[in-house]
């Protein structure tokens, strides 16, 4: 199928810039909604490294193609179940990662963080290479904007890649405050957001996805 060439750049672009910020190394990926039936996922490659090359179109259904990394399962299951998502990033974030050893994930404890009012525990740290475990994490996903997985990073998703490479962001500051506020032994439950405080930072107007994906690709553009 012909690809849309501001998807194709949409992806490299969100690849490069998700490594910049430390959230990938070598291993990573992320994608695009290109239809109902299909996406774009960005070249098997560490995401810094990616250039000019091009990503492969992968059905909803039906085998993966040649070439396409077998966690890429992950994305297809999402899709299936999430017809409003339009974007979705596997990220490796340090601070996460940190945290989901001890099978900790981020609680919503400042502005950026309140965007996650609750993230959902993968607690398996094996690569997920078959259906059945793809699927099974896309249903432990639910609703939630971000799954964090046990020694094994995270997924996370947006209406658009640009809004999900802005969350996968959004998380790996969350949980660097989860961090210190842990680090520096507050109580945990008194310096969380209040529902209430929670609902009134869910917001995107005001431009947010466009600040931070400027922020994050600005200098690739």
């Amino acid at each position: 199928m012909t690809v849309p060439a501001a998807i194709e750049e949409q992806v490299r672009l969100a690849a490069r810039a998700l490594a910049s910020a430390g959230l990938v190394h070598a291993f990573g990926h992320c994608s695009a909604r290109l239809d109902a039936t299909s996406f774009l996922v960005c070249a098997p490659l560490p995401m810094g490294r990616i250039a000019d090359e091009p990503g492969t179109a992968v059905p909803l259904d039906g085998a993966l193609p040649d070439g396409v990394l077998g966690e890429v399962r992950i994305h297809r299951e999402i899709y299936r179940r999430r017809p409003e998502v339009g974007g979705i990033c596997r990220i490796m974030p340090p601070a996460v990662m940190a945290l989901s050893a001890a099978g900790i994930v981020p609680a919503p404890r400042h502005g950026i963080g309140a965007y996650f009012k609750s993230i959902p525990l993968w607690n398996d740290p094996r690569l997920l290479r078959d259906d059945a475990a793809a699927a099974g994490l896309a249903d432990l996903l639910g609703d939630a904007p971000a799954l964090v997985m046990r020694g094994n990073g995270a997924v996370v998703v947006g209406e658009g890649l640009p809004q999900a490479v802005t969350l996968a962001w959004f998380l790996e500051d969350a949980a660097r405050v989860e961090q210190s506020v842990r680090a520096m032994g507050l109580d945990v439950e008194a310096a969380r957001l209040s529902p209430e405080e929670i609902d009134a930072r869910q917001i995107w107007s005001g431009g947010v996805v466009e600040r931070m994906w400027r922020y994050l690709t600005g200098e690739m553009l």
